[in-house]
């Protein structure tokens, strides 16, 4: 059995993989996302992981499984054991790594974003670590005139110049020109393929950036795969869910992967905003996505307005109040939890997710919660930050003075925004909004070049 997997991962390998090595298992034979999930979720009610499938003695779980998973077509998937070996012998010669949900460095946004929707098992090549720093997605058509692609490229220059990494395909055309208007002025990219992670990871062209950890490509298929209209389709989600805004450079209308991915963003998932180009000349399309909820690219002037932009929080006038409900009651949880039940610790100092707890302050009573403090009434009392008197507030206003403290007392050090989303235990997007009113207010200071963030020096608290 392949040992640099971890046990979970090789069993989610064996049950949703081709393993494309010579032969393939048929399709049919493998269990499709629905069918995982569901079988992650019997597991976890059992109190059991999907590396408990591999024991000697797990007769008695395929049994309890059956329900869902035939024993049979367990014991046959589970059985490819040879198969998985050879397959990750040739991933690792080609320096493609692996990762399943169960995974500490799975990325968090897709498990916290799309939940069981997230791909079981990602493969990649290149720095991991992007894919917890978002960034700016940008999608558009294959074939376009040079005007689009000299736009493009300086959308990508300008992300790069804000520390803003870019989110893409990796097809011809926008994607492509994206991704190299950030890495040619020395910024970084995340290339999401539908197809071929094997033949780019071997690119020539691709070697040096991925070496020099600027460049990461990412896969939910298998790297051997060739293209599929589906799985370009299916992939569009993972685009918008890893970055914190998306720009529509061009689209045919009603057609295409892009305005499918753009409609699905904005009819259903509600991830992130979605722009869409506002100079030159308007494709029908983009009336289209507008009415949709789609908004015009304010077209910021320099990398700090860039900055800014990608701080936003989705428009409520753009969304779904019930997926922004939802969207914003998961920034509550930690990111690193795992909807799908593929991991369970059963160790007293994890939840029930298989992710830590954090540790409550050992200061006499534990300190409350930021959640903790919300009131019933419309108004209440509470001490202003700056003069120490009592003052009426809201319970939003409760909630922030609250954010206040934490973030403070977090930023004694830079940190970056993503390390202070995972240290809160709130989403990304949350905590770009409270950064972004806690240096207009002077609580905090942003550094740039890197982007970090820490507390004004007369606020220390």
């Amino acid at each position: 059995m392949a040992t640099s997997l971890s046990p979970n991962t090789q069993a989610i390998l064996l049950l949703t993989a081709p393993l494309i090595v010579g032969r393939a298992s048929r399709s049919s034979e493998l269990l499709k996302p629905a069918e995982y999930s569901r079988l992650a979720r019997q597991l976890r009610e059992l109190g059991r992981q999907p590396a408990d499938l591999l024991d000697t003695d797990s007769g008695g779980l395929y049994r309890a499984c059956a329900t869902v998973v035939p024993e049979a077509r367990l014991g046959h998937l589970l059985g490819r054991g040879m198969l998985l070996t050879q397959a990750v012998e040739q991933w690792q010669k080609r320096a493609i790594w692996v990762i399943s949900r169960a995974d500490a460095d799975y990325p968090q946004r897709l498990k916290s974003r799309l939940q069981d929707k997230a791909p079981a098992v990602l493969y990649g090549c290149g720095n991991k670590a992007l894919l917890a720093d978002g960034g700016l997605a940008v999608v558009g058509s294959r074939h376009v005139d040079e005007a689009l692609v000299e736009y493009t490229l300086a959308i990508g220059e300008l992300a790069s110049r804000a520390g803003k990494t870019v989110v893409s395909g990796g097809a011809k055309g926008i994607d492509q020109a994206a991704m190299r208007g950030a890495l040619e002025n020395g910024g970084c990219a995340i290339g999401i393929l539908a197809d071929g992670l094997e033949h780019a990871a071997m690119n020539r062209d691709h070697r040096a950036l991925l070496l020099d950890e600027r460049l990461v490509l990412v896969s939910p298929f298998d790297p051997r795969a060739g293209f599929n209209t589906g799985n370009a389709m299916q992939r569009n989600k993972f685009i918008y869910a890893l970055a914190d805004a998306a720009l529509v450079v061009n689209s045919d209308m009603g057609k295409g992967g892009t305005w499918a991915g753009a409609v699905e963003q904005l009819d259903k998932l509600h991830l992130v905003p979605v722009y869409f180009r506002s100079t030159g000349t308007q494709p029908p399309a983009f009336a289209a996505l507008q009415k949709k909820g789609a908004l015009p690219w304010p077209n910021p002037a320099d990398a700090e307005a860039m900055e800014q932009l990608l701080a936003k929080p989705l428009p409520a006038a753009t969304s779904n109040p019930e997926a922004q409900n939802k969207l914003f009651s998961e920034g509550n949880r930690a990111e690193g939890v795992d909807m799908s039940a593929d991991a369970v610790d059963h160790s007293s100092d994890v939840n029930g997710y298989g992710v830590a707890e954090p540790q409550q302050a050992q200061q006499g009573a534990a300190e409350p919660s930021v959640a903790s403090h919300l009131v019933a009434s419309n108004s209440v009392l509470v001490e202003s930050p700056e003069a120490g008197e009592p003052v009426a507030a809201t319970p939003a206003e409760v909630v922030f003075n609250s954010v206040r403290v934490a973030v403070c007392e977090l930023l004694r050090e830079p940190m970056r925004g993503a390390d202070i989303a995972t240290a809160l235990d709130v989403s990304q997007m949350q905590v770009n909004t409270w950064l972004k009113r806690l240096v207009e207010e002077g609580s905090i200071e942003q550094h740039r070049n890197p982007v970090r963030y820490i507390v004004s020096s007369g606020k220390l608290l």
